[in-house]
């Protein structure tokens, strides 16, 4: 898919436009305040009304339709209701979410618990789980590894990644996190201040930097650069 223009703007100012394309997966990336959530936001038409919005886009698909678009959203720990049992919130046949606990390697028997008797890692994968349940066309993604630990971190890519070349839905991956960009990802579209800095191959980009701005995130997810194949 192609959004040829995100536009938002306050009043009379522009918060963000950008254009990018979403091939198969793409890590949106920008230091806080760039307006990655923004964006994010306005593809899950969570605006708010004080704000206006121009999208144009190309796609096979329509993003106002709810089963073609799902959503993981950062901190699994607020995500659910905490007073409700996992089973509950699980908006599909007991059948489907016995599948999909199986494919993220979930014990069944944790849907019968209530979200706090999870781990994070545990939890994260019942929300991603949630999100896959409707057969998605895309996956948006907002930073859904920063609540967690290190070895979580890398679990939870590496099925996002499994999990995409399985039920072959595309990713939108927004994040400020180089490391797990390039774990999961293969393009990039970094943006500053509502607006597109630079586009392209995520290991190119990332080897050979074109602005000074993509190379300070670099060095500041990386004690080193070299740069994993």
């Amino acid at each position: 898919m192609k959004i040829k223009r995100l536009y938002i703007k306050h009043e009379n100012e522009m918060l963000v436009d950008i254009n990018f394309s979403i091939n198969k997966s793409l890590a949106l990336v920008g230091q806080s305040g760039s307006g990655k959530s923004l964006s994010l936001k306005a593809l899950l038409g969570m605006l708010p009304d004080s704000m206006v919005l121009d999208l144009d886009l190309e796609s096979s698909f329509s993003l106002e339709n709810g089963k073609t678009l799902a959503f993981v959203p950062q901190n699994p720990f607020t995500a659910l209701s905490p007073l409700t049992k996992i089973s509950k919130q699980f908006f599909a046949s007991k059948e489907r979410m016995r599948e999909l606990f199986d494919e993220l390697g979930l014990d069944f028997e944790l849907s019968e618990r209530f979200p706090p008797e999870l781990s994070g890692g545990q939890l994260q994968r019942v929300i991603i789980a949630m999100a896959l349940s409707s057969s998605p066309k895309l996956l948006l993604l907002d930073e859904p590894t920063t609540a967690l630990d290190p070895t979580n971190r890398e679990i939870i890519i590496k099925l996002l990644r499994r999990l995409q070349e399985e039920m072959g839905f595309k990713m939108l991956f927004v994040t400020h996190d180089m490391h797990s960009a390039q774990a999961l990802c293969e393009e990039i579209c970094i943006i500053k201040n509502g607006e597109v800095i630079e586009a392209g191959n995520l290991k190119e980009i990332i080897l050979s930097p074109e602005s000074q701005y993509t190379r300070t995130l670099i060095e500041s997810n990386f004690s080193n650069r070299e740069f994993r194949t």
